[in-house]
């Protein structure tokens, strides 16, 4: 029998950033995949701010903006939404492929020394005080401490450890497809709305366009796989022309099915990703929710694997991520309803349209969209407590530096701006750097600024445990026992 830490099921982004996180931290990881080989399917098609950052705090990034495509803004419904007055260092869409991120994730987790294992699928699962046992397509046995399922919606880690996947079916039908185009339009073609559908035309990688239509008037059986002359139909029906559409890389269809978890955790076994919510891709939301996942689970488990776990903290997991996705869930059906066809939904998205001529609506929902004004109930009254810790610009030890990369390490860290806190017994867990801003103040909420403290202690994920302002400010000892367990 095979032994390691955790098991990942499902190779895609959130499981493959969840093994870095885990590698990062010094735990043994193995991911399982039941594919042979990864696919090069093109899939999502870019990340939002929130997820930049997250990318950013583990020195990611730069690869990811080399072979994107920034884009200024984002959309609600098909309504556009202005990100360039968002208060991060990454004010747009980069229109960037899931098989890139994948590709740079892959390399990370195999350079981290996590171990890929295709043609792997999870056939079951038997957990017991101590451990779990996967079985591995019925013929070997991995024994680890924890397994979590990033294996998708129809996943085998949540369907065999029975936690229910409740929701609404699809009502309509989506259809993706990658091409290249004889007669290209001079600029992107987003959300045009005709008769009972609509379709959109974006330009990802030179050469290559992503086609999108979405039917309003029929949901198609899960099991369907439309070719590339059934979308060339549907296309043509629904926008009454075809822009020379030729040299398919990719065709699939979606829906606007909406499930979520009943809960993300049974016992040593996790869902995270798109095995723990499915959702309408309204908004490229989808894939920034499993990767930001990956992260909040990923010290959390670390922490775990070495038995410095406080009470709760695994519990936490749940209790964090479950109420943003429920918030995705929402906003997607939202925003199928505000897409349907007719004179209706035309007269309210006419509303809705100059709604969002007002910057405070405009802003909170495209800090929404980016995730950029998640709060997480962490404790402290501090204004800045749960929110993600703003990347500003430091000055550490006469070296200008940022917060992001002082994240890098995978480790908490005590920011101490005009005060160095005692925090005798943590120091093993939780680094104290003494740092000069820069900046003054930048926004932990992505609109709107919040004074910067004399000490912050920020959770390995960039979220902040708690801040004060000076020794008369309590809560500290409270927030390090809290997240990181008692004083060694």
């Amino acid at each position: 029998m095979d032994t390691t830490d955790v098991v990942i099921a499902g190779a895609g982004p959130t499981g493959l950033m969840l093994a870095c996180e885990l590698r990062l931290a010094g735990i043994e990881v193995t991911v399982v995949d039941r594919l042979p080989a990864r696919t090069g399917e093109s899939r999502a098609g870019g990340i939002h701010a929130r997820t930049m950052e997250i990318f950013d705090q583990r020195g990611m990034l730069d690869p990811l903006i080399a072979r994107g495509r920034r884009i200024a803004s984002g959309h609600f419904a098909g309504l556009p939404l202005d990100f360039t007055d968002l208060d991060t260092r990454y004010p747009f869409t980069l229109a960037v492929l899931q098989s890139v991120i994948e590709e740079e994730l892959d390399i990370r987790a195999v350079a981290a020394g996590a171990s890929i294992r295709w043609n792997a699928p999870v056939t079951g699962i038997r957990q017991d005080a101590d451990g779990v046992d996967v079985e591995i397509g019925g013929a070997r046995t991995i024994r680890a401490a924890y397994l979590v399922g990033c294996d998708g919606g129809r996943g085998a880690v949540r369907t065999l450890t029975g936690i229910d996947f409740a929701g609404t079916d699809a009502t309509m039908t989506g259809m993706i497809a990658d091409v290249e185009l004889s007669h290209p339009p001079e600029g992107p073609v987003f959300g045009r709305r005709r008769g009972a559908g609509d379709y959109s035309i974006i330009q990802f990688e030179p050469g290559w366009y992503r086609l999108m239509l979405q039917r309003y008037d029929r949901a198609l059986d899960r099991g369907a796989a439309p070719d590339f002359e059934d979308f060339r139909a549907r296309f043509v029906e629904i926008a009454d022309s075809d822009p020379g559409m030729h040299s398919p890389r990719w065709v699939t269809q979606f829906g606007d099915a909406a499930r979520h978890a009943e809960r993300y955790r049974h016992g040593r076994v996790f869902v995270a990703g798109d095995a723990a919510h499915i959702h309408f891709p309204a908004g490229g939301q989808g894939l920034n929710l499993g990767v930001q996942d990956a992260v909040n689970l990923g010290w959390k488990l670390a922490a775990a694997v070495r038995g410095r776990a406080p009470e709760g903290l695994l519990d936490s997991y749940e209790s964090e991520r479950y109420p943003v996705a429920a918030r995705v869930l929402h906003n997607t059906r939202a925003q199928t309803a505000l897409s349907r066809p007719g004179p209706h939904t035309d007269a309210l998205r006419d509303m809705v349209a100059s709604f969002l001529d007002t910057d405070e609506v405009r802003r909170q929902l495209a800090s929404m969209i980016t995730a950029l004004d998640i709060r997480y109930e962490t404790g402290g009254a501090h204004p800045s407590t749960g929110y993600r810790v703003p990347d500003a610009d430091l000055r550490v030890g006469g070296t200008d530096s940022r917060v992001h990369v002082l994240l890098r390490t995978g480790r908490s860290i005590l920011l101490c701006h005009k005060w160095i806190p005692d925090i005798a017994g943590w120091e093993d867990r939780v680094d104290v750097i003494e740092t000069h801003d820069r900046a003054g103040t930048r926004s932990a909420t992505g609109s709107g600024g919040v004074g910067t403290p004399a000490a912050v202690l920020v959770r390995p994920d960039g979220y902040v445990a708690w801040a004060g302002d000076g020794p008369g400010d309590g809560g500290l000892t409270e927030a390090l026992t809290r997240w990181f367990g008692p004083a060694a």
